[in-house]
C-alpha cells in the first residue's frame, strides 16, 4: 500500500521507496523519509498529502505519495 491509500491521522512504518530517480531518493532521505521511519498522513489537500515523518510536516504531491510504499 502507498501513503495514496493511507487512513489520515494513522502512523505507518514505511517499507520502501519505489522510484528509480536518485534525485528524489536523496530528497526523501533528506526529510527522514527511509525503511522502518513512522510516517502519518495528517491531512489531505487539493489532491496533495500533508505527512508528519519524525518532527516535521510536508506536503507531498500524488506522484510522491505513490513512491512511498507503507
Amino acid at each position: 500500500m502507498n501513503l495514496n491509500d493511507a487512513q489520515e491521522g494513522k502512523e505507518y512504518i514505511i517499507k520502501s521507496i519505489e522510484t528509480d530517480d536518485e534525485e528524489l531518493n536523496s530528497f526523501l532521505f533528506s526529510l527522514g523519509c527511509y525503511s522502518g521511519e513512522p510516517i502519518t498522513v495528517v491531512s489531505r489537500r487539493k489532491g496533495s498529502c500533508v505527512v508528519s515523518i519524525k518532527d516535521g510536516r510536508y506536503s507531498i504531491d500524488p506522484a510522491l505519495a505513490a513512491a512511498i510504499i507503507v
